[in-house]
């Protein structure tokens, strides 16, 4: 037994690998769930509109606790309710608060951002409650009552129902499961079948191998994606508000990155268990760090900019943005763009490793070609 014993750590010394897994996954889940794992936003940014956009700026200025929580990020004295709309719509605030002269004030939330909906709905009970008791004060003292009544009202997702903010972002965890997972297997058994020295001789560029090889599997995640988008829409209600070809759009581009990233790891794999342990560790994070689950603006800042270096917060901006939102093309060009550079850097990244990976078959490839015919002629 004990050398059975030290046989095994002999194995996992030789295996780093392994031994990464072990040792960095148990410390990634740890500052992940430590830092990451809170659906409270503190933070919330408001614009305000309207002709008394001045007296709700100075009411969250004057109150310690209203500036603590909220950050006015635009004011607009010439705006209205479809103003404020359209600053929920472009995503430039979690809130915007119509303020025309009137006794009511109106507090307009952006519901796909689900966590920082029901946020700032708690907040705004609170600041009704208190601008009630200034107003019974005030009566109770004689005074005459002054100050406005506020209303709040949820955009986009009127019900705060989760499934309308989950299912776009599932959508995309679903293509990162396939475009990650079953790519990057696809070099690997190659290089087990034995077949990679003949891939090495034949008239290919890395980039025509790879396009060819994630090709069949890209054809596949369309099919899935409209599958699961289409059911989506049918068994959950979930709206599509937005064009369908920014939702094409953004999706060809996230397809393409997660897809280059499953034959990045076939590249730096020899075995199929040390792929699917690199697209493991890949998965991970996308799943816990790119908003889906946990919020991005509840993240510590020391963690949260790891969200921002994944593939699948973008297509998650992309896919909730367009529809639930509603959101056009001049609103989503930057996570687009994000893809795009990431689709060429892991591209480019894949071909080099390619390239690498094929070079020592080469020589014995033709080794083997030459020696080929004359088992032939016996």
């Amino acid at each position: 037994m004990r050398a059975v014993m030290l046989k095994e750590f002999q194995e996992l010394r030789r295996d780093r690998r392994t031994l990464a897994m072990l040792i960095v996954l148990p410390l990634l889940l740890l500052v992940i769930f430590g830092y990451a794992a809170n659906f409270n936003v503190e933070h919330l940014t408001v614009t305000v509109v309207g002709s008394s956009a001045q007296d709700v700026e100075d009411l969250i200025d004057g109150n310690e606790d209203l500036a603590d929580r909220l950050e006015v990020v635009g004011t607009d004295p010439d705006g209205d309710a479809g103003t404020a709309e359209q600053v929920l719509r472009d995503d430039e605030s979690d809130i915007a608060v119509v303020a025309d002269g009137s006794d009511t004030w109106t507090a307009y939330v952006d519901g796909s951002n689900l966590f920082a909906a029901q946020s700032a709905l708690t907040l705004f009970a609170q600041v009704q409650q208190m601008l009630a008791q200034q107003q019974v004060q005030a009566a109770a003292q004689g005074q005459p009552v002054q100050g406005p009544t506020l209303e709040t009202e949820v955009l986009f997702n009127p019900d705060l129902t989760t499934a309308w903010v989950m299912v776009p972002a599932i959508i995309g965890l679903i293509l990162t499961f396939i475009g990650t997972i079953i790519t990057s297997i696809g070099l690997v058994r190659e290089r087990e079948a034995g077949t990679l020295e003949q891939l090495a001789v034949m008239p290919l560029r890395a980039s025509g191998v790879i396009l060819g090889k994630i090709t069949p599997y890209f054809l596949l995640a369309s099919i899935d994606m409209v599958l699961i988008t289409v059911l989506g829409l049918l068994l959950f209600d979930v709206p599509f508000n937005g064009p369908v070809g920014l939702f094409i759009a953004g999706a060809a581009l996230f397809l393409f990155v997660v897809l280059g990233i499953g034959v990045l790891i076939s590249t730096v794999s020899q075995t199929t268990g040390q792929a699917i342990q690199l697209a493991m560790m890949t998965l991970l994070p996308q799943i816990l760090l790119s908003g889906m689950i946990f919020p991005l603006d509840a993240m510590a800042a020391g963690v949260r900019w790891i969200g921002y270096l994944l593939p699948l917060t973008y297509f998650t901006m992309i896919s909730q943005g367009v529809m639930v939102r509603g959101a056009g093309w001049d609103v989503l060009w930057l996570p687009l763009t994000v893809l795009a550079v990431m689709a060429v850097v892991v591209f480019g990244l894949a071909v080099v490793r390619l390239r690498r990976s094929l070079a020592p078959a080469v020589p014995r490839a033709r080794a083997h070609a030459e020696r080929e015919p004359v088992g032939a002629g016996r």
